[in-house]
């Protein structure tokens, strides 16, 4: 987990001004020297819990990234309640300097300690209930390239799991696999991030993961976190152990590591194709994916990017279909992952918003889009089941299983 030196200057420098504010707030509501040095102490406590939290190592070997993670929650779920209420209470004052004559607003610092209380509440609803509460989206995927055999043909996604943001807890994964199977899908896909930081979190979900069951298999690809780029490793050659270990577990488990590659799906005497890329990310991060390899570009071989065959992407992140799948091919679907919805949506009725927009465009859902050829071209993104950076989902950004069902129809005018 890494901290941008900016963002840690900006959560140092708002820390401050609203511990300042609340200091004022504290002088005009008591002068009781004992609640003073309450408001002091508690105060100091939460600055030197921040303090131990940012000097906790953080990507080198045997550092403990959850207890890292867990603090800086802590801590960050107390000053955003502490926000809550120095809103409430400049706006309280802002009134009476602008309507100097209109009525006082005395209980603003009250309803303030609410939103506080309310939104310490939120925060930690998201790591109680959020980030347990799995959800099924259905997707109905209509083409008149799907070949008939493959009509009702079912797929189930999955995708950033962060295994190591569970520890050794198996239970949520446990739950995932069971309500993945539920399912009863011909196919399932996992679409990247499996860990955190290095490989060896999977080590005590093996056995769990090993239980998704489908006619076709799990077909898997490889995310930005996946690669080990988040560790500080003593030389390269740890890195690919890391690396190396990480294909052996997901074999173990019966999964098909796609890595610049492809495989057929085939119903009596027709296939659809399934092709798999290596991450391929914008910056900062790296990529290592090459579409070319997984599946050429030049007419001159069998099947290729614009040939006429249904093929289905699973690429990590959703910028790869954004910047040249939806352009440059004929690639009918991309399943991506990535974005998480920054763990954070506000769904009401059919409408969504996530501040994940701000960074990711293609943040979450469905999008479509005309390539160059004038063919329609589709992109699923899956907001997640794991969780990075922040333990908890909040509002409606829960872990999500994708159910896609192919539909073979006639051709459009």
């Amino acid at each position: 987990m890494r901290i941008p030196f900016i963002l840690l200057i900006i959560l140092l420098v708002s820390t401050f001004l609203i511990d300042f504010y609340l200091w004022t707030d504290v002088k005009r509501a008591t002068k009781k020297r004992s609640w003073r040095i309450f408001f002091w102490l508690t105060t100091l406590v939460c600055w030197v819990f921040l303090i131990v939290t940012l000097c906790l190592p953080r990507r080198a070997e045997g550092s403990d990234l959850l207890r890292v993670m867990w603090m800086l929650y802590i801590f960050i779920s107390v000053y955003v309640a502490k926000l809550g209420y120095v809103v409430c209470s400049l706006f309280g004052r802002l009134w009476r300097c602008v309507v100097k004559n209109g009525p006082r607003l005395p209980i603003a610092r009250t309803v303030g300690v609410f939103v506080g209380i309310a939104l310490f509440a939120v925060l930690w609803e998201g790591v109680w209930f959020g980030r347990k509460n799995i959800v099924v989206n259905r997707v109905e995927v209509e083409s008149p390239s799907i070949p008939r055999p493959f009509n009702g043909y079912t797929i189930a996604q999955i995708s950033d799991l962060h295994v190591g943001t569970w520890g050794n807890d198996t239970t949520f994964v446990s739950a995932l696999v069971d309500s993945v199977n539920s399912l009863h899908p011909d196919l399932i896909v996992f679409t990247g991030d499996i860990v955190n930081r290095e490989s060896r979190e999977l080590l005590p979900f093996v056995r769990t993961l090993s239980r998704l069951k489908a006619k076709d298999g799990v077909v898997s690809i490889l995310g930005n976190h996946d690669y080990g780029d988040y560790m500080d490793w003593k030389n390269p050659q740890e890195r690919e152990v890391n690396n190396i270990l990480l294909s052996q577990l997901e074999a173990e488990m019966g999964w098909d590591l796609l890595n610049n590659t492809r495989r057929f799906m085939v119903r009596d005497n027709d296939s659809i194709m399934i092709i798999g890329v290596e991450n391929i990310g914008d910056p900062p991060f790296p990529s290592y994916g090459d579409l070319e390899k997984a599946l050429p570009s030049s007419k001159d071989s069998l099947f290729h990017q614009n040939d006429k065959k249904y093929k289905i992407l699973l690429s990590h992140n959703p910028a790869h279909w954004d910047e040249y799948v939806s352009h440059k091919t004929n690639i009918a679907l991309t399943l991506a992952g990535h974005t998480h919805a920054m763990q954070m949506m506000i769904k009401i009725g059919g409408w969504e918003w996530s501040p994940a927009v701000f960074r990711y465009p293609l943040w979450g859902g469905m999008y479509e889009r005309l390539n160059e050829q004038g063919n329609e071209t589709k992109m699923y993104v899956n907001i997640g089941a794991g969780e990075v950076g922040m333990p908890s989902r909040l509002l409606s950004a829960y872990p999500e299983i994708t159910l896609f069902t192919l539909r073979h129809v006639s051709h459009r005018n």
